[in-house]
């Protein structure tokens, strides 16, 4: 009778890993799909915004120099939005070939895994020092693509501090986690009015020295 009750169990937890596997793969098609839209707009704006400059520079009198340069600025950070789009779109479209290949595994598995044994026991890894930095920002479904992941003791569903030059800025909870990389969703909450996480913010968790 026991082992019946083990194998609905193990059944049971099993299912319940493949419908979270299930999830995460909707979740990150859905990602990647924004990505890929979101660089098609910035390639349209960065061609758009390089004609105006463009027409500036050739028709326009001196007067106009700032207007040029400013033009020239939007360019340039549009370019750079574009770099860490492509990054991005790297990064899900190699996670999304990890999730599609990844078997189910119960949760009982995945919590041995997450765990360090001890002669005195269990204990999770220890989470403070970690510190790493924003890879890329994905401002339509406001996520983060950060350059720590498992071997560096982070932990999905726990929660990390954004600095940005020492000061803290917000904090992310992370969806998703790899062995060197991981996904963070924004806390909107936590973010002062009018400001955003960049490529280059600091992450930390909370303890660990700015």
């Amino acid at each position: 009778m026991q082992k019946v009750k083990a194998v609905h169990a193990y059944a049971a937890s099993a299912q319940s890993a493949r419908n979270a596997i299930q999830k995460q793969k909707a979740d990150l098609q859905a990602k990647f799909d924004a990505g890929q839209q979101e660089i098609a707009s910035l390639h349209k704006r960065v061609e758009e915004t390089e004609k105006t400059a463009n027409a500036s520079i050739a028709g326009s009198p001196p007067v106009n120099s700032a207007q040029t340069a400013d033009l020239q600025s939007q360019v340039d950070d549009l370019r750079h939005q574009l770099d860490s789009a492509e990054k991005e779109k790297v990064f899900l479209s190699e996670k999304l070939h990890d999730a599609q290949g990844r078997p189910a595994q119960p949760k009982e598995g995945k919590k041995r895994r997450e765990t360090v044994s001890t002669p005195g026991g269990t204990v999770s890894p220890p989470r403070a020092g970690v510190r790493g930095t924003v890879l890329a920002y994905n401002q339509v479904y406001n996520f983060v693509v950060l350059n720590l992941g498992a071997r560096h003791g982070v932990e999905s569903n726990s929660e990390m501090l954004v600095l940005r030059e020492g000061t803290l800025i917000g904090k992310i909870r992370i969806s998703s986690v790899e062995p060197a990389t991981a996904i963070g969703d924004i806390i909107p909450s936590s973010l002062a009015r009018g400001v955003q996480v960049q490529p280059g913010d600091t992450v930390i968790y909370a303890g660990t020295s700015p």
